[in-house]
């Protein structure tokens, strides 16, 4: 089988795990690395070392490993960063004298500054030429400008979710799973959109989280509102709970009883 090494990598200003090609077996977590990458040029952080996998399991890297970082790299970073939110605050008056219909998001240079990338959110198509061209002959650089979607963007800007906690996409979230609203159905939450959803406006990625367990209880509950033989007698259930497994149960003389989840087992669905 052809193995392929690897290192998985993330951004050092928003999380968003890539992979690249590494032949350097001392590489570990926690590296600063520079890699050429689709965008250019990058400083990143390493999440996990180097190590093995089959070719057939990765469509295609996202760049290659040149070295180890130096301090001059971090330096140049941080000073590219500076130069980037100049570059920003350039750009967005430019879309308003275009009178563009786009939201700007973030800029970011490539370590050896022969890019300039802008990301912005759009409803619609933008025809963005001519901002091209008035950035170019601004900043002497290879301009692209990337329209990305709004989860995209609550990772891009972070923030803190209704946990209290920084947002699961900017900190640790590589990669963003599917949701659904039934995995807030699974979990009895309320689905008012207030409640279920994110900064970015989407159901909130953390309903995926335990949505294996919830599902895996609901087999072994009967749902609200069945008739169930106990016994005490015929009665029907009321409410459940899912973190303890229990079920509340009304018997016909309206007196109401909990089973737990040692209990389960001798409730029998009447049809």
């Amino acid at each position: 089988m052809n193995m392929l090494k690897i290192i998985k990598v993330t951004q050092l200003d928003y999380y968003d795990n890539i992979y690249i090609t590494c032949s350097d077996d001392s590489i570990e977590r926690g590296d600063y690395i520079v890699a050429e990458t689709k965008r250019g040029l990058e400083l990143l952080n390493v999440v996990k070392g180097t190590y093995e996998i089959p070719k057939d399991n990765i469509v295609e890297p996202d760049g290659k490993f040149l070295r180890l970082a130096t301090e001059e790299d971090l330096i140049k970073f941080k000073s590219n960063e500076e130069k980037a939110e100049a570059a920003l605050e350039f750009c967005a008056k430019a879309i308003k004298d275009e009178k563009l219909n786009m939201n700007l998001v973030n800029a970011k240079f490539t370590l050896d500054m022969k890019k300039l990338i802008f990301n912005f959110t759009a409803d619609d198509r933008v025809d963005f030429r001519a901002l091209v061209r008035i950035l170019a002959t601004r900043f002497k650089t290879r301009i692209e400008l990337r329209q990305i979607g709004v989860r995209d963007e609550a990772k891009y800007l972070g923030g803190i979710g209704p946990c209290g906690r920084a947002h699961c996409c900017s900190t640790f979230l590589g990669d963003f799973v599917p949701v659904s609203i039934q995995m807030a159905k699974n979990q009895d939450l309320s689905l008012s959109p207030s409640k279920i959803s994110g900064a970015c406006g989407r159901l909130m990625c953390c309903l995926n989280y335990e949505d294996e367990y919830y599902e895996d209880a609901r087999t072994k509950l009967p749902d609200v509102g069945a008739k169930v033989k106990t016994p005490a007698g015929i009665g029907r259930v009321i409410g459940i709970n899912i973190l303890d497994l229990a079920v509340r149960v009304k018997g016909s003389d309206d007196y109401i009883e909990e089973y737990g989840e040692e209990d389960i087992d001798k409730l029998e669905v009447v049809k």
